[in-house]
């Protein structure tokens, strides 16, 4: 009976001890920060809560947080049963976080966890992929333009020092980046052509990723090669581009025509007017400079951006002097992306003679003789390719040493639909004499009412101004010079850089 009993009694010890143990289960009862995504790492706080005291030595050895695989490094803190992880740098965005407390942590009485404590958060916004939806040159393509660009449309956007750091080609090929799309088409720009004849491969591994730095999750590989091109470029056309945007065709100069042989000569070629090439296929703007040159003007400017273009838009540094005659030439050399070089030499010949580019002439002049003389006036008219003309100035209306009220006449030839600027004119009017013949000071200056309504005959043509003043006549004899200094301007911006003279006797 005693055995019974005996047998009864530690029967029921070892289940009250069982209940006690399975209630004191050593466990982390909660946790910080939590599970999801969190968009501010530097204030992320990372705490276990045990449910009973827990061996720190034994927790703090079995713990870990890593991100995207690496551990992360960092100091213990304890409050009662609340373990606090201080990392020693702070969390950082686009990261994967766990959490990991592995079963062997126990408590101060040895009681171990029943299983691992496993836990994730993220600092990253999103986790999609990027996927590589499609590609160019696909596989084993085969490209003939030398400038071939590469292009790479994902489904979601990537930066573009993912690009640079990551995708490669064999062999190597150096070149620039660019993103369209938002970020999803990435457009490789090679520095150089691609050589010909050549296999080449594309690649990038799972090391690319997009902004929240997430990788493809495999790797990418294509292949294409590069044809020939044996087409030599030649010039399809040269034409000018005038200020209103109308485009005129040049005639090339393919020798002597015509039964005077004469070069072939294409005339009105304005001040402003541009010259335009358009040749066959695109080529290198480089090659057009060292082979393009104006014979007998200024310098010419490439208007021009492109490295290789079809067509290329030149202008001149200064303005070509007014009916120079001059010749745009372009040598043979002139190369493609793939090297090929035009083979014929082209010529134009222009004349710069465009009728609104004219600078303003002194064509002559008519001058006042018998100041109140209004029954009868007698007048004085000269051209400038006249011989020396002799002015009758006479004493009666002119007295020696006395100022007498006249005007003077001047006649322009200008381009066409052109006035003199008043302005212009009357700084840069004025009159020389040898042996102080003769002095005038103007005063006034007239560009419509006229002393004398109509101009000389035969010179309704041309442009005509009235300066007034005062003449001082002389007793003396000699030459006198009307003369307008150089840089008289007219409306249209047309300038004579000459001085121009008409002289007469006395």
């Amino acid at each position: 009976m005693k055995i019974k009993i005996c047998l009864y009694l530690v029967i029921v010890l070892l289940i009250t001890s069982c209940d006690i143990l399975r209630l004191s289960k050593f466990e982390v009862i909660s946790w910080t920060p939590g599970e999801g995504y969190f968009s501010d790492p530097e204030n992320i706080v990372v705490s276990l809560d045990f449910s009973n005291e827990p061996d720190k030595i034994s927790v703090e050895r079995n713990f870990s947080l890593t991100a995207d695989g690496n551990r992360v490094r960092g100091i213990f803190f304890w409050n009662g049963k609340t373990m606090t992880f201080n990392p020693l740098t702070p969390l950082e965005k686009n990261n994967d976080y766990i959490i990991n407390l592995s079963a062997d942590a126990h408590d101060i009485k040895g009681l171990s966890m029943d299983e691992t404590f496993y836990q994730e958060f993220t600092t990253r916004p999103g986790k999609e992929r990027p996927i590589l939806l499609s590609w160019y040159p696909q596989m084993y393509e085969k490209i003939n333009d030398p400038r071939t660009q590469i292009i790479l449309s994902f489904s979601i956007p990537v930066p573009l020092e993912t690009l640079y750091d990551n995708v490669s080609f064999n062999p190597s090929m150096s070149g620039s980046w660019h993103l369209e799309d938002n970020g999803k088409k990435a457009i490789f720009t090679p520095v150089e052509p691609w050589t010909q004849l050549k296999q080449y491969e594309i690649r990038f591994s799972t090391s690319l990723t997009d902004n929240n730095r997430m990788n493809p999750g495999n790797d990418f590989i294509s292949v294409f090669t590069t044809g020939t091109d044996h087409e030599k470029p030649f010039l399809v056309n040269a034409r000018k581009i005038s200020n209103n945007g109308s485009v005129i065709d040049l005639l090339p100069d393919n020798g002597f025509s015509g039964a005077a042989l004469l070069p072939v000569e294409n005339h009105e070629w304005e001040k402003d007017d541009r010259f335009l090439l358009t040749f066959s296929k695109p080529v290198n703007d480089l090659s057009v400079r060292n082979f393009l040159s104006a014979e007998g003007a200024p310098g010419l400017v490439m208007e021009t951006s492109a490295d290789f273009n079809k067509e290329f838009i030149f202008r001149f540094e200064n303005i070509p002097e007014y009916e120079s005659r001059f010749v745009f030439r372009i040598k043979p050399g002139i190369k493609d992306s793939a090297g090929n070089e035009t083979k014929d030499e082209y010529i134009y010949r222009i004349f710069a003679n465009g009728k609104y580019s004219k600078p303003p002439e002194l064509a002559g002049l008519r001058m006042q003789m018998e100041p109140g003389n209004n029954t009868d006036p007698h007048y004085f008219f000269t051209c400038k390719d006249s011989l020396l003309e002799i002015i009758p100035i006479k004493e009666e209306y002119f007295p020696s040493g006395e100022s007498r009220q006249t005007w003077i006449e001047l006649y322009f030839n200008t381009a066409e639909g052109a006035d003199i600027n008043p302005l212009s004119l009357m700084e840069l009017f004025r009159m020389e004499t040898s042996n102080n013949v003769i002095s005038f000071s103007p005063q006034k200056i007239e560009c419509t009412n006229f002393f004398v309504s109509e101009p000389h005959p035969g010179w309704e043509n041309f442009i005509r101004l009235e300066i007034s003043g005062n003449i001082t006549n002389s007793t003396n004899y000699g030459i006198i010079y009307f003369i307008v200094n150089s840089g008289l301007e007219d409306n249209f911006g047309n300038k004579n850089e000459k001085t121009q003279r008409i002289p007469v006797i006395k």
